[in-house]
């Protein structure tokens, strides 16, 4: 029987194509860094690819953005110029979309992340990808809110205008069409 969060052989080869495509693309986001080591991640790890396999399906377009030596891992982030279109149209958390009483979203950031293996950006790792390219410049993407902020009903979502990155703040609950969010693993 076929574990749920491993991708079928097939499906797993034409992913890692896909993404040595994007990789080669795309070399300023990753300098110094050798896609075959990546790519045998994946055989200790076969459950990553499965959260590639679902950052790639919504839309996501995920690349490699650096390796952390400390923790010896390659950090994985969607890399689409918009916020994901199979990730938008949802409230920030579980709890806002349970407190919500109609037109409820279909889902909320953190458990869509949750259920497909990846985080929420923070604040720092938002600013960090801007540095890379131009992102959410018609969209935007919920990140992690402070606990503080959280406690107190808010949320934190960040774009691209104006030739600038903004942080704004909205309540949890709220959603919009032009809102998703942006994942990140660790391989």
């Amino acid at each position: 029987m076929q574990d749920k969060n491993v991708l079928p052989e097939e499906q797993a080869n034409a992913l890692l194509a896909t993404l040595r495509i994007r990789f080669e693309k795309n070399m300023n986001r990753h300098e110094g860094l050798d896609f075959r080591k990546i790519q045998s991640r994946f055989e200790e790890y076969p459950e990553k690819l499965w959260s590639l396999n679902e950052m790639e399906e919504t839309g996501g377009e995920p690349d490699v953005i650096g390796y952390d030596k400390q923790l010896d891992k390659y950090i994985f982030c969607d890399c689409s110029p918009e916020s994901p279109k199979g990730r938008r149209s949802v409230c920030y958390d579980p709890e806002a979309l349970a407190s919500r009483k109609e037109h409820k979203p279909r889902h909320s950031a953190i458990g869509m992340a949750s259920e497909m293996g990846i985080a929420l950006l923070t604040e720092e790792q938002y600013h960090a990808l801007q540095r890379l390219g131009e992102f959410d410049t018609k969209t935007s993407s919920w990140i992690v809110a402070p606990q503080d902020v959280r406690k107190l009903g808010g949320g934190l979502f960040g774009d691209r205008r104006y030739g600038r990155v903004f942080i704004y703040h909205n309540g949890a609950e709220s959603y919009y069409a032009a809102r998703g969010f942006r994942g990140i693993l660790e391989v």
